[in-house]
């Protein structure tokens, strides 16, 4: 089976999270050929692959957003009214128009994107919105607005992709936007997995944006629920990786018979076999697994070591992970590490190899405001290490189980960016060690039974089989 993965901002130039996910997928699968379409914001933001590729993937096929910043006008549309029409319907965001998709991306009938915008009908459509919407704003403000939301969908819609036995997306978005017009174009089979809500998460980065003039972030807003919205309906089948996303999901449209839930899945055989070496040292060893990246919040991390410190004059905090995604956030960081008095408490390793490392760590901490389900949560119990994570994605779920049958907790759970109480639950697994000894044993049980990687494997083997055939 040929499957093309459909990837956002992510796999193969990106360490962790979906890029390792992804990684894992392939790999596990010698027995499938994989392709991957990667859309990157522009080519400045690529470098050098993070992963070996494996055997199975044959082929990268890079799409640069920004890229439709050098479009020309090139040909006009030659569309009949009432195609016009279901295209406009897209551009409304009106349910069930993503069916206008394959038309859209066809430049020889919508033409080439400038062109349209620029033809009768786009024009009066634009006008007689503007009318109903900011009549009161400036017009050259709205016009440019829709050219910078609209033009790289339409860019990204009318690229050449390779054809599939199955389109497997990894987010809404503009990857679910074209899994979502090529399943209706070729009648092929659409996978969507979510490892977070991508709409909610553009929700939330708009609203904090500098970017976005504040009259246009609802619009923008609605616009990025219209994308997924979109990918719901058209995906043969809907995946998110816990109850939280899944509850979402469904409220924003999924169809109960097309939604199902596939917890992530680690190398429990591997790391539940490492020893526990704390101690060994004399210090309280606390470890972040963690980009350096601001959605990891690794600035609330400091403050709370600097709090902590205070009670434990031994610990040690050692940030785990490459630091060369935001140089900036890194940097500052490191200034806010010295501005702290913190730098013989904390240290930047860079990405590390965790078999050496989690041995060494008696609390592992999760400070990030957005997450799915962390892989490095799951690797960090399987390998008996007990965790301080905020409550964000399914983190609390991991840490205190799902049900009662799912008993013991492998950690605490912290509210996001609130250093004293990450601090202070710093300090209370310093002085029990044998509660941390417990959850280290709870999280192992939890990811031996719910969470292994031939289990999330082999639920995505039939999962593709099922849905081709």
């Amino acid at each position: 089976m040929k499957i093309v993965l459909l990837v956002e901002g992510s796999y193969p130039y990106v360490s962790g999270g979906v890029a390792s996910w992804i990684q894992m997928l392939v790999s596990s699968m010698p027995e499938h050929e994989f392709e991957i379409v990667a859309v990157s914001s522009s080519r400045k933001e690529v470098s050098g692959y993070k992963y070996k590729l494996p055997g199975n993937l044959t082929r990268i096929h890079d799409i640069f957003l920004m890229d439709y910043l050098e479009l020309e006008e090139g040909k006009r549309p030659r569309l009949t009214k009432e195609e016009a029409r279901a295209c406009l319907d897209w551009f409304a965001f009106r349910e069930g128009s993503e069916a206008a998709l394959p038309l859209i991306g066809d430049p020889s009938r919508l033409g080439s994107p400038i062109a349209f915008m620029k033809s009768e009908i786009f024009w009066e459509f634009l006008v007689d919105s503007y009318t109903k919407e900011m009549p009161g704003y400036s017009f050259n403000a709205y016009f440019w607005a829709w050219r910078s939301m609209y033009l790289p969908a339409v860019f990204l819609l009318q690229q050449v992709y390779p054809t599939a036995d199955l389109y497997h997306s990894v987010s809404t978005g503009y990857a679910g936007l074209i899994a979502s017009s090529l399943r209706m174009k070729h009648g092929t089979p659409f996978l969507l997995t979510e490892h977070g809500v991508y709409a909610r998460e553009r929700e939330e980065e708009i609203l904090q944006s500098a970017w976005v003039d504040p009259p246009f972030k609802k619009r923008w807003i609605d616009y990025f629920y219209h994308l997924s919205k979109g990918a719901y309906r058209a995906a043969d089948r809907t995946i998110s990786l816990y109850g939280g996303t899944h509850r979402i999901q469904r409220e924003l449209g999924v169809p109960e018979e097309r939604a199902l839930v596939i917890p992530n899945g680690i190398d429990y055989d591997r790391l539940f076999r490492l020893p526990r070496e704390t101690g060994e040292s004399g210090r309280m060893i606390f470890g972040a697994l963690v980009r350096l990246v601001p959605i990891k919040d690794i600035k609330t991390l400091l403050y709370a070591a600097r709090l902590a410190c205070q009670d434990i004059p031994h610990m040690q905090l050692w940030i785990m992970g490459p630091t060369d995604e935001d140089p900036d956030y890194y940097q500052e960081c490191l200034a806010l590490t010295r501005n702290l008095g913190l730098e013989g408490v904390v240290t930047y390793t860079g990405k590390v190899p965790i078999d050496e490392y989690l041995p060494k760590i008696d609390v592992l901490i999760l400070s990030s405001i957005s997450e799915g389900q962390p892989l490095a949560v799951l690797e960090g119990m399987a390998a008996g290490v007990p965790w301080i994570c905020t409550d964000v994605g399914s983190c609390r779920e991991l840490l205190e189980g799902r049900d009662e049958h799912d008993a013991g907790i492998a950690g605490y759970v912290v509210p996001p960016v609130n250093p004293e109480a990450m601090a202070r639950m710093m300090i209370k697994m310093e002085k029990y060690p044998q509660e941390r000894l417990y959850m280290g044993q709870a999280g192992r049980r939890r990811v031996s039974s719910f969470y292994r990687i031939d289990q999330f494997i082999e639920a995505y083997r039939k999962l593709y089989s099922e849905v081709v055939t």
